[in-house]
């Protein structure tokens, strides 16, 4: 059996090339989008603000640890692909190349203040 690891991943973007029909959408949907909005799920957490220029989703992925953060990358970001192609009713949004980063909540470390 394969050791399971947790990784939490941000991958962010920039919108591009919005129809006009796509940024309306988005405008009325900013506020369930902002900053006091962002978590880490499986589903992601989709934010950005009224500029409509950058975008970040957050994820929980729970992949093998022998596949390691590059995996966990790129799941999340075809999770996040997919989200944006569905934004808009199905007729998506235009969006640049995706980058991410990932961190590894079972290897991270946590430093305890000493009393």
């Amino acid at each position: 059996m394969t050791t399971q690891h947790t990784y939490r991943v941000i991958v962010r973007g920039t919108f591009q090339e919005l129809t006009d029909g796509a940024r309306t959408r988005l405008l009325d949907e900013v506020e369930e989008h902002g900053l006091s909005r962002m978590r880490f799920t499986p589903e992601g957490s989709l934010t950005y603000d009224r500029v409509l220029k950058h975008f970040s989703f957050r994820y929980v992925v729970v992949s093998d640890a022998a596949d390691g953060e590059e995996m966990a990358a790129a799941l999340a970001e075809d999770r996040a692909e997919s989200a944006l192609k569905a934004l808009g009713g199905g007729a998506g949004v235009g969006f640049g190349e995706l980058r991410s980063s990932v961190t590894d909540m079972d290897t991270m470390k946590i430093n305890r203040k000493s009393r």
